[in-house]
């Protein structure tokens, strides 16, 4: 069932995975501060779920988001976002807690701004093949801070990254894809059926694996290769004591798939 809020945000939880709905559609999706907010609590919800596994973040209508509605949210932007209590930062440069469970964005349409900074945020990126990009800050005075230019030069390189943070300039879905922005550029249609497909896939696998291998690769990037090595060892001792690594024994010997529950 979906669930709605005063804010922008729509909430479906469909088994393990949470859908989360970008719903300002008369605005192109669009960010005001009040779907900022709502945003940050759908994060927030997603986290303190134990049964939510994975989340899917996407947009209502035609269009992942227009970027940010700068006549709405400058002035308190300009003073310092608040991630409203409960909440958790969608983007994680806004000095609150970040989700430990893996976010998958499927865009289509406009992806502007703070939309590819959600991208670059999140763990898996789809799009589909329609889909037009820019990080235009420099276009307005500003200049993203979201984490643009902290995260695309490291995938895709400095000067690929500066072609197009230091130009505002609009990209295809294709070069997205060349850029490592997007993982798949799929037909319109495949690509909410594929994204929800992959979030089921990663949801099915042992919970505490999966969110283990993600903060191990996390702190890799964070801490430096050194760090996240010598906590290795803690860790798999861990995880080769739960349950659910003795159901994945299990699953493997009787050659099924394991049902994991996440202890």
């Amino acid at each position: 069932m979906t669930s709605h809020t005063e804010g922008r945000v729509t909430r479906e939880k469909l088994g393990h995975v949470l859908l989360i709905g970008l719903d300002r559609v008369n605005k192109r999706n669009a960010f005001d501060m009040a779907m900022l907010d709502d945003l940050a609590l759908a994060y927030g919800e997603f986290e303190r779920d134990q049964d939510a596994r994975v989340a899917l973040l996407f947009a209502h209508g035609e269009h992942f988001t227009g970027g940010l509605d700068l006549a709405n949210v400058a002035t308190e932007l300009a003073a310092g976002w608040k991630i409203p209590e409960g909440g958790y930062d969608p983007m994680g440069t806004f000095g609150g807690k970040r989700v430990t469970k893996p976010v998958i964005v499927a865009a289509q349409g406009y992806c502007y701004t703070i939309g590819i900074e959600l991208m670059l945020a999140a763990d898996i990126n789809l799009c589909a093949s329609n889909t037009r990009f820019a990080q235009m800050e420099v276009q307005r005075g500003i200049l993203p801070f979201g984490g643009a230019t902290l995260r695309l030069p490291r995938i895709a390189g400095w000067g690929n990254a500066m072609r197009w943070l230091l130009t505002g300039d609009p990209f295809d879905a294709h070069e997205a894809y060349r850029l490592g922005l997007v993982q798949e550029v799929l037909a319109t249609e495949d690509l909410m059926p594929t994204a929800l497909k992959l979030a089921q896939r990663i949801a099915a696998q042992a919970p505490l694996g999966v969110q283990a291998t993600l903060a191990s690769a996390r702190q890799a990037i964070v801490e430096g290769e050194a760090a996240a090595c010598a906590a290795l060892p803690a860790v798999a001792t861990r995880l080769i004591g739960s349950e659910d690594a003795q159901e994945g024994l299990r699953a493997m010997q009787e050659r099924r798939p394991g049902e994991f529950k996440g202890r």
